[in-house]
């Protein structure tokens, strides 16, 4: 299983072709494999949610737990961008951009996901060499 306790976690909405598509994009540039994943609807998911008293109200957003502490919508991209190889980091300069601002983009791509990238009819299973890094 995942350490989720020194590692941050990323929690997806795992039947989402745009959500998957994320974690692959972070997998490729993740070398030192930092960050670990779990689908909202997985009972890892929802357990972790648990362990961090948050209620999953919906798979609108994707979740960063990292630290002890609780991350959705734009904050998790930004804050992923941080622990990414290349010029990824660089992303952070949108920090400056108030959240009430990236937010409602944020929400908008979410709501429109299904329809524009498609929804898969079950979550992605791991290749075996990437199994380690999501919770089981």
């Amino acid at each position: 299983m995942a350490d989720h306790n020194s590692n941050p976690v990323l929690l997806f909405d795992g039947v989402c072709n745009l959500c998957n598509g994320f974690v692959q994009f972070v997998i490729e540039r993740d070398p030192k494999a930092k960050f670990h994943f779990a689908a909202l609807q997985s009972d890892p998911g929802k357990k972790l949610l648990s362990e961090q008293d948050q209620e999953l109200g919906g798979l609108d957003t994707v979740i960063l737990v990292q630290k002890g502490k609780v991350y959705t919508k734009s904050d998790v991209a930004l804050r992923v961008s941080q622990g990414l190889s290349g010029l990824w980091p660089l992303l952070q300069i949108f920090f400056i951009v108030p959240k009430f601002i990236r937010d409602p983009l944020y929400d908008w791509v979410a709501k429109n996901r299904y329809r524009w990238f498609g929804k898969m009819e079950q979550c992605m299973i791991p290749t075996p060499e990437l199994s380690s890094r999501f919770l089981d």
